[in-house]
């Protein structure tokens, strides 16, 4: 019986993507690999625990759920989150920074200084810019003021992301318009608090580090993952969480080469018991994105 193997979600690094595996393991990701994994027959989902900690009661999680806790470890997860408003004097500096995703898609938010630019790889940010840094609290400020004065939302949803990583604007220059206005707006805005020191902008362009250039349109997303089901395609880009898989879609796409593009979230691999697959189809739930047709021995992991 093969191996099985836990999933603790998709890490950006200097040389790319890296899928993270319970134990310490990571399996790099290049564009034209083939990933290829099989979830066990009668597995079950089980909550992933909170802050390091294993779910007490290994609870079952629902195979739709990118969090994959359950409610008691997710109230648990967030009770000392920035992101949920719950730290107040976290002593590290913080970027604030703009986010562009695509045409009328930016977002303001902060990040932690010391983890430089991996929150926007980490959330598929195409192109980005610093706008300052400074203390929690006034980069927290900063991020209202934006919101209020300039109406620039802190989230972009990942549904609305993916449906237009195949139609960004082909040059640099229009990839970052939005951004170099928004940014000279802001610095613009009065309001600023003085503890954070304005950032002059430029800009941070990911085409190629996520391998966008030339991506063609995805025919769906993977809804779930489901007991018995496998995943198998050539990995033809990657932002954020989710991996571009071509996969034989038994119709063809617009080259005729019988392959279409399926996107895969690797928020929805984690809780589950994954083995490795030599071969094999593409049996798991798929949601077609139809406003988009309108318009032997130790493994070091999976693949």
């Amino acid at each position: 019986m093969a191996q099985a193997w836990k999933c603790s979600g998709l890490r950006w690094t200097a040389d790319g993507p890296v899928l993270r595996w319970d134990g310490g393991r990571g399996s790099a990701l290049t564009w034209g690999k083939r990933v290829a994994f099989g979830v066990t027959e009668g597995g079950v989902r089980t909550c992933v625990g909170a802050r390091g900690n294993a779910c007490p009661i290994r609870a079952g999680v629902s195979g739709r759920s990118t969090g994959a806790r359950c409610e008691e470890c997710a109230r648990l997860d967030r009770a000392h989150s920035v992101a949920a408003d719950t730290i107040a004097d976290d002593p590290r500096p913080y970027h604030v920074y703009l986010a562009w995703f695509g045409p009328g898609m930016t977002k303001v938010g902060i990040t932690a200084l010391e983890r430089g630019s991996a929150r926007l790889l980490e959330q598929g940010a195409v192109v980005f810019s610093w706008l300052g840094v400074g203390p929690l609290m006034a980069a927290r400020r900063t991020e209202e003021l934006l919101r209020a004065a300039l109406g620039v939302p802190d989230r972009i949803p990942y549904a609305d992301k993916r449906a237009v990583r195949a139609a960004l604007p082909g040059s640099a220059a229009e990839r970052a318009a939005e951004v170099e206005d928004l940014h000279a707006r802001a610095v613009a805005l009065g309001g600023w608090p003085d503890s954070l020191e304005r950032a002059s902008c430029q800009v941070v362009d990911h085409v190629g580090a996520f391998g966008l250039t030339g991506l063609a349109p995805a025919v769906g997303a993977v809804s779930e993952l489901v007991a018995g089901g496998v995943v198998g395609g050539e990995l033809v880009a990657a932002a954020g969480p989710d991996l571009h898989l071509a996969v034989e879609d038994g119709r063809g796409n617009e080259r005729g080469d019988g392959k279409g593009v399926v996107v895969l979230d690797t928020r929805l691999m984690t809780g589950w018991e994954l083995v490795p697959v030599g071969s094999g189809g593409f049996s798991v739930p798929v949601r077609e994105f139809k406003a988009a047709k309108e318009s032997a021995g130790v493994q070091d992991g999976l693949f």
